[in-house]
C-alpha cells in the first residue's frame, strides 16, 4: 500500500501561524507586565513611608501603628465588598497550576493587595502582579486573539512571566518558577518555555532600565569554604525547614478555621486581622510588610538579637502571615516565607555556631519557600542569586531544598492516604 495517499504530517509548531501569535502576545505581555510591575511596586513603595522602625528589638514599634493597620483592615473590607471580591479567591499557586486567572476579579485583587501591602500586612506583591499579568493575558485571549484552550493557558503563563521578570530580576528564576508550579506537559512544555522566556526577558529589560535590579544580590552573606560535611548539614537543615513549613501550614489552617467561625460581617474580619498583626508589629517590628527589607535588618543585626528573639520572630511572622491570609488581606506567599526561612537560618547559626552563617541562611532561605510552594529548583536559583554564594556552596542548598520538599510531599501523601482509607463517620453514613 502506498503511503502517499495519506494525509501530510503536521508541520513543527514553530512553523505554524499559532506559534508566532503566541510569540507576539508574549512580547506584548512582557511590556505590559513591566509597566504594571513598575507602577504597582512604586505605589506600595511610596505608601509604606509611615513605617519607621528605629529599634528592631522587643517593643520597638509605635502604638499608633495599630491605628494604621486597623484602618487598612477597614479599607480592605470595604474594597472587597465594593469590588464583589469573593471570600476565597484562588491562590497564586492555583492560578499557575490551572493556567487561568478570572479577569473579573483582577481589579479587586490589585486594589485590595495594594492597600494590604501599604497597610503593613505580612504578604508579598506577587499575587497582585500575577493577577495583572495573567488576567491581561486571559482578556487578550478571549477578546482579541482566539486561541485554543492549550494555547490560552500558555498565554496566561506568559502573562505571569511578564509580571515577574522585573520583580525577581532574573529570567531564569521566573521561567523555572512557572514551569515547576504549572508543570505543563507534552507540546505545551515547549510552548510555555519559549513564551515565558520572551515575556520575562522583555519585562526584565524594561524594568531594569527604569528601576534597576530589585532582588539580585539583596542579602550579602559572609563567604565560607565548602567542606564535605556541609552536604549532611544541608540534609539536616532541610528537615528543619520541613518542620517550619509544617508549623506554617498548620497555623494557616487554624487561622482560616478561626476566622471562618467568627460570627461577624465579612467586612469586619480584615479589621480584626489588622488589629492583630498591628499589635504583633508593635512588639516585633520586623514582622511587618513583605519581609524583604526586614530580612536585611535581621542579617545585619541578627548576631546581637539572640536566639530567643530570632525564634520568636519566626513564630510571629508565621502567625501574622496566617492571620493576614485568613482575615481577607490579599498578597503572595513567597516574600514572607523567604523572611521566615532566612530568619530560621540565622537562628540555626546562633544555636550551632559551627554551621557557617552563609550556609544556614542560604539553605533555609531556599528550603522553606521551596517546600511551601513546591518549586525547589527555582528557589535554589533564587537563593544562590540573592546571596551570591559560590558554585560549590549551592550543593548543600540543593540538598536542603530537596529534603524539605520530599519531607513535605511525604506528609501530604500520608494524610491523603489516611483520609481515603478512613471509614465514614456515623453522621456521613446516616445521610
Amino acid at each position: 500500500m502506498s503511503t502517499s495517499s495519506g494525509s501530510a504530517p503536521a508541520p513543527p509548531f514553530p512553523q505554524t501561524p499559532q506559534f508566532w501569535v503566541l510569540m507576539v502576545n508574549a512580547l506584548g505581555l512582557g511590556v505590559f507586565g513591566a509597566c504594571a510591575a513598575l507602577l504597582f511596586m512604586g505605589l506600595i513603595g511610596l505608601g509604606d513611608n509611615w513605617y519607621t522602625a528605629s529599634d528592631p528589638g522587643w517593643f520597638g514599634g509605635q502604638w499608633w501603628w495599630v491605628g494604621v493597620t486597623a484602618a487598612a483592615g477597614v479599607v480592605v473590607g470595604l474594597l472587597r465588598r465594593w469590588t464583589h471580591l469573593p471570600d476565597r479567591i484562588p491562590s497564586l499557586i492555583e492560578d499557575l497550576e490551572h493556567g487561568h486567572v478570572d479577569s473579573r476579579s483582577v481589579p479587586g485583587i490589585v486594589a485590595v493587595s495594594a492597600v494590604s501591602l501599604i497597610g503593613g500586612a505580612s504578604l508579598g506583591p506577587e499575587q497582585a502582579l500575577g493577577a495583572m499579568g495573567g488576567g491581561a493575558a486571559g482578556w487578550w485571549t478571549a477578546r482579541r486573539r482566539r486561541l485554543d484552550d492549550e494555547d490560552g493557558k500558555v498565554n496566561t503563563l506568559a502573562g505571569f512571566a511578564g509580571a515577574y521578570g522585573g520583580l525577581f530580576s532574573s529570567t531564569v528564576i521566573v521561567v523555572m518558577l512557572i514551569l515547576e508550579i504549572a508543570r505543563p506537559g507534552g507540546q505545551r512544555m515547549a510552548k510555555t518555555l519559549t513564551a515565558t522566556i520572551v515575556s520575562s526577558s522583555v519585562s526584565f529589560a524594561i524594568y531594569f532600565v527604569v528601576a534597576g535590579s530589585f532582588f539580585l544580590d539583596a542579602y550579602a552573606v559572609p563567604a565560607y569554604q565548602f567542606e564535605d560535611w556541609q552536604l549532611l548539614a544541608g540534609i539536616g537543615l532541610g528537615l528543619f525547614a520541613a518542620v517550619v513549613v509544617t508549623l506554617l501550614a498548620t497555623t494557616m489552617k487554624l487561622a482560616a478555621r478561626l476566622f471562618g467561625r467568627l460570627k461577624v460581617p465579612a467586612v469586619v474580619r480584615p479589621l480584626i486581622g489588622g488589629l492583630m498583626f498591628g499589635v504583633v508589629g508593635v512588639i516585633l517590628p520586623l514582622t511587618m510588610f513583605t519581609g524583604s527589607d526586614q530580612l536585611k535588618t535581621v542579617l545585619q543585626t541578627g548576631g546581637t538579637l539572640g536566639a530567643g528573639f530570632l525564634a520568636a520572630l519566626v513564630v510571629a511572622k508565621i502567625l501574622t502571615f496566617a492571620v493576614c491570609e485568613a482575615s481577607g488581606f490579599v498578597g503572595g506567599p513567597i516574600f514572607p516565607t523567604l523572611f521566615i526561612g532566612g530568619t530560621a537560618g540565622m537562628l540555626v547559626h546562633q544555636v550551632i555556631p559551627d554551621i557557617p552563617l552563609g550556609l544556614a541562611f542560604t539553605c533555609m532561605l531556599a528550603a522553606v519557600p521551596g517546600a511551601m510552594i513546591s518549586a525547589p529548583f527555582a528557589l535554589v536559583l533564587l537563593a544562590a542569586f540573592v546571596t551570591q554564594v559560590g558554585a560549590l556552596q549551592t550543593a548543600p542548598v540543593l540538598l536542603a531544598v530537596i529534603t524539605a520538599f520530599l519531607a513535605i510531599e511525604s506528609v501530604k501523601y500520608v494524610v491523603a492516604t489516611r483520609s481515603k482509607s478512613s471509614p465514614p463517620t456515623s453522621r456521613e453514613t446516616n445521610r
